[in-house]
């Protein structure tokens, strides 16, 4: 039986647990109250299939049951295990999702077993202690973003990372589908998007700096029913994915397909390829009539696809030369009347504002959309450090906290020679565990607007599923631990009792497959001697 005190992320309040306890077996019943549907198949084909119990239905009230009930006086993502010796499970949750939560408690609490896909022998019993844990979230987005743009994660890939994100209770899935070096996702009337937009002809290998090269085509898409099956995927595990399609910059994939989408006036288009190099491309969308009615076009499929409150423009890094020096886009900018480059990509952003406002839906973007003035109703995702939230939050506007010198987990995790392609500054499991995603500066009506927190996974040095596992665990857990659990300040939290627990969610993490980086350095094969990165000595920026 696995000690309370071994959960991730740590729950809120527990009463118990004592030694005795309640032991599953094959005759073991499952019962739930109308709205707990899709807890009650995953606890039969996840949990069951692991631990080799068929969870047949069962009564109400009856001994030897796992019960799964709701109570809207708990919060909606809130819930309450309670495990009586000698008699069963109950799961209470404020929700349908807070029922999912309390399921995701009880297999941290069977043991690193119930985390496989089938039993590895016959004969075992698995139990839990007697115990009530009462627990809730502190925030309601807890983001991971995974980019398959630069390296494209096939689709089975990334409905493994929704079973990580549910397993350590992240609810929202930032999917980064399009940028310069590749577009991930079927747009039935703009066809060559995928046909000629989704691959490169070769990928660098490692930092833009590195002379290595990977030569043989790269690419992949997602079909329009991949991606229906994504999102139902995500949501029967309460995960809400927010699409990203980059505009206006980190848009070359996109020209290379259409190249009347550029600033066809500066430079010769026709000749542009999908980039197969890193970093920011000068090459941007033309802010043109014809560009807006082709994205609208490409937005109005993903609503259908994306039934989420939110949808990602993007929004960063567009370097602004090719406007500067486009006689279109300066006569735009004295129509418009808005005054620079700035002012034209605020108006670029805020026409999209307003047409996902039409249709019910919100604009989320990187932080450079507060650049020339922010658009009404627009939400902000911060990311060059905590400036860009405390802005938009003073403002009004909701943030989600991502910033890359805290969260960015394509940065290195140790200063080692060993880390495979080193990036950024170095970020810890304990950095990790320490990061406060509320800006003190705020007060708590501004501090209300902090939707939550996101931990991003760009990965263009990360070549496979292997490397990204390295890249995302373990600090994911540490991250998940901040994300949904009310932590003392940063320097007042038990990183020492975390690392305790860490070792129960190692074992967890093997059953699961995952190439996560061991506590001792980098295995050899997780090792990429001789190839460059970007590494940034000293301590990153704390604002």
């Amino acid at each position: 039986m696995t000690s309370l005190a071994d959960l991730i992320p740590a729950p809120r309040a527990v009463e118990g647990p004592t030694r005795c306890g309640f032991v599953f077996g094959a005759d073991t019943a499952l019962w739930g109250a109308p709205g707990t549907e899709g807890t009650q198949r995953w606890l039969r084909t996840t949990l069951g299939a692991a631990l080799g119990l068929p969870l047949p239905p069962g009564r109400e009230g009856a001994e030897n049951t796992v019960t799964l009930r709701l109570d809207d006086s708990l919060d909606p993502e809130g819930y309450r295990l309670k495990v009586t010796f000698g008699w069963g499970v109950e799961i209470t949750g404020g929700g349908p999702a807070g029922v999912f939560w309390g399921a995701q408690s009880l297999r941290q609490l069977l043991g690193p077993d119930a985390f496989r896909r089938a039993p590895i022998g016959p004969g075992l019993e698995y139990g839990v202690q007697h115990q009530t844990i009462d627990d809730a979230p502190r925030f309601r987005w807890r983001g991971l973003m995974l980019d398959v743009a630069r390296h494209f994660m096939p689709k089975d890939g990334v409905l493994r990372y929704l079973d990580l994100m549910a397993a350590h209770k992240l609810n929202v899935f930032h999917f980064h589908l399009t940028d310069d070096q590749g577009w991930r996702i079927e747009i039935k009337r703009h066809p060559r998007l995928t046909e000629a937009g989704s691959w490169r002809a070769r990928t660098k290998f490692g930092h833009r700096a590195s002379p290595l090269w990977e030569e043989k085509p790269h690419g992949g898409y997602y079909t329009q029913d991949d991606i229906r099956e994504i999102v139902a995927y995500a949501a029967e595990r309460h995960i809400t994915v927010v699409p990203e399609i980059d505009v206006p910059g980190h848009s070359q994939a996109a020209i290379a397909a259409y190249p009347e989408l550029g600033n066809t006036d500066v430079i010769d288009t026709t000749a542009l390829s999908v980039w197969d190099t890193w970093g920011i491309s000068p090459n941007v969308l033309a802010p043109t009539d014809n560009t807006l009615r082709f994205y609208e076009g490409v937005f109005e499929e993903l609503l259908e696809l994306f039934p989420g409150e939110f949808i990602h423009v993007g929004g960063d890094e567009c370097l602004k030369d090719q406007w500067r020096a486009s006689p279109t886009a300066q006569a735009r900018i004295k129509e418009l009347g808005v005054g620079d480059e700035d002012g034209l990509q605020s108006w670029f952003i805020g026409h999209f504002d307003k047409w996902l406002t039409a249709r019910g839906r919100r604009l989320i973007g990187w932080d450079e959309i507060l650049e020339g003035g922010l658009a009404p109703g627009a939400a902000v995702s911060s990311w060059r450090g905590y400036a860009g939230g405390v802005t938009a939050a003073r403002a009004g506007h909701d943030v989600v906290m991502c910033p890359e010198q805290q969260v960015y987990l394509d940065h290195r995790q140790d200063g080692g020679a060993d880390e495979p392609v080193p990036i950024g500054y170095v970020r810890t499991l304990e950095d990790v565990y320490r990061f406060e995603p509320v800006p003190p500066e705020l007060t708590s009506a501004e501090a209300a607007h902090v939707l939550g927190t996101q931990a991003n996974l760009w990965t263009e040095v990360m070549e496979d599923h292997a490397r990204v596992d390295y890249q995302a665990f373990p600090r994911l857990a540490a991250f998940a631990e901040v994300a949904w659990s009310r932590l003392p300040a940063p320097a007042e939290r038990d990183f020492a009792d975390f690392e305790r627990r860490m070792t129960e969610h190692y074992a967890r993490l093997d059953a699961l497959g995952v190439s996560y980086r061991p506590p001792t350095g980098p295995l050899p094969w997780q090792k990429r001697p001789g190839v460059l990165g970007r590494p940034i000595e000293g301590a990153p920026p704390n604002r």
